[in-house]
């Protein structure tokens, strides 16, 4: 550690990316979507990779958006180098499918974000988180009742040791012993070692990360006061009036640390203090009233903007039609609200009873597969068969770039369509490092056999895109 600080603060383990959500169909190139082969029934299969994504986001908008798009059978398969991501993307993939009956938009919405971006939640968030861990358990000893319950998530690709892990990691957030993860206490250690002498005027570096470089690179719709106090306390989504006191063990990870010469496993929070998870759903959107100025601010927030993004997919995924913004009532009258409220009620009990009846848990998804693959497994999947010229749509993050290697071509379907995460928002590179960043992810593309599309601006752009070359 420097004087300054360690100059990490995006950690080790990816919890939320540095770009915004996509929708992998609409970022695919028209002639990747073009070359797709169909299955027995004539319908096109859309293969994705998904490389260190790190959390749902693309995942989600992708399947949530997926109405939107002539039918295709999405099959995603999903590259991580850490198992508590890949606990993370079925803990929200099971909140984004809970049914109508069960939980309503606004709860599950807020649930995501706050497991999501906090450091710490609400106690009847915990329950939750607790309760799907229990599940989870059952479901990766026991891979056919899986298949019963989530048949559109497949397990089967990991091996037997990372599936007993998972199990491990599925147990600590089971148990609801808050001192055996004391978040409040690393996130603060993160912080004095990452700032060193600063950590005194420590709100002033935030200041100026925010403004000079947050805002510099187009995320100037954060908030200063939501940002401080994620910086300070990492609460990113603080919705309701609750008590945030209990600490969100999905956000521990293991590392090998260095203590007196010796590399010693240490549980902590490993993740980004800098950028912030408001990069992820907070910064664009759709719904461009949203991003409307009054006098020179923005009149909604980061935390705004996640929470109508989140709600508008998990509203198109029941309703499979676009998520319309409704101007505020100026007033409602008592009877007017206790009647909405009786409707709901009514709705919901009609739901539940049919959900019984049925035995269904989750909402279905018949035409999306979901197969988690071993960690760091990118390298060696040209070795097998079934990989060939299989991927059309290819996505890695800045943080797994380093595995984009040649045999990447052995894997992709012919004009595949290759996307890669830049750095924009790692807040502690410069920009003579995003653009070196930027050009080796050219060259890494084509030494693999990817041309760019299109000019790519280190400092405006968050992703590049590159499809295969045709064989000559």
């Amino acid at each position: 550690m420097t004087a300054c600080g360690t100059g990490e603060g995006f950690g080790t383990v990816t919890w939320w990316g540095f770009s915004p959500a996509m929708d992998f169909q609409k970022q695919g190139l028209s002639t990747s979507m073009k070359a797709l082969r169909s299955n027995e029934d004539g319908v096109p299969e859309l293969n994705i990779l998904m490389v260190g994504a790190g959390d749902s986001r693309h995942l989600l908008t992708t399947i949530c958006r997926a109405h939107r798009w002539p039918t295709r059978k999405i099959h995603f398969y999903i590259v991580e180098n850490n198992l508590e991501l890949l606990g993370r993307h079925l803990l929200f993939l099971t909140i984004a499918l809970e049914r109508p009956s069960t939980m309503g938009l606004r709860e599950k919405t807020e649930l995501l974000l706050e497991l999501f971006g906090n450091s710490l939640i609400r106690s009847q968030t915990a329950t939750y988180l607790q309760e799907r861990a229990n599940d989870f358990i059952n479901y990766v000893t026991d891979l056919d009742y899986f298949e019963k319950k989530l048949p559109m998530v497949d397990m089967s690709g990991l091996k037997f040791k990372e599936r007993d892990q998972l199990e491990a990691i599925f147990k600590f957030w089971r148990d609801p012993n808050a001192k055996m993860f004391q978040i409040s206490k690393l996130w603060d250690l993160r912080s004095r070692q990452y700032l060193g002498n600063r950590y005194d005027s420590k709100e002033g570096v935030y200041d100026w990360d925010l403004h000079m470089k947050l805002y510099d690179r187009g995320a100037n719709v954060i908030n200063n006061r939501q940002y401080y106090q994620w910086r300070d306390k990492g609460l990113a989504f603080v919705n309701r009036e609750g008590l945030y006191d209990v600490p969100n063990k999905s956000l521990a990870s293991g590392l090998l640390v260095n203590c007196k010469g010796e590399k010693i496993a240490a549980r902590g929070f490993w993740g980004d203090i800098v950028t912030s998870p408001y990069v992820a759903f907070g910064i664009v959107s759709e719904e461009e009233s949203l991003l409307k100025k009054a006098n020179g601010i923005y009149v909604k927030t980061a935390q705004d903007i996640s929470q109508h993004n989140v709600t508008a997919l998990f509203h198109e995924l029941v309703s499979k039609e676009r998520y319309v913004l409704l101007p505020a009532k100026e007033e409602a009258t008592l009877t007017e609200i206790t009647d909405e409220d009786q409707d709901e009620d009514e709705l919901k009990g009609a739901s539940r009873t049919k959900d019984k009846a049925t035995g269904e848990n989750y909402l279905p998804l018949p035409d999306v597969n979901i197969h988690f693959l071993p960690l760091n497994c990118v390298t060696e999947l040209h070795k097998k068969s079934n990989y060939q010229n299989l991927f059309n749509v290819i996505y890695f993050s800045c943080s797994m770039v380093h595995q984009l290697k040649p045999e990447l071509e052995q894997i992709a379907a012919p004009r595949a369509t290759l996307i890669v995460e830049l750095t924009k928002f790692m807040l502690d590179m410069r920009s003579e490092t995003l653009s070196r960043f930027a050009k080796r992810v050219a060259e890494l593309g084509a030494a693999a056999g990817f041309l760019p599309v299109g000019i790519v601006d280190s400092d405006r752009d968050a992703f590049a895109r590159f499809e295969l070359k045709e064989d000559p």
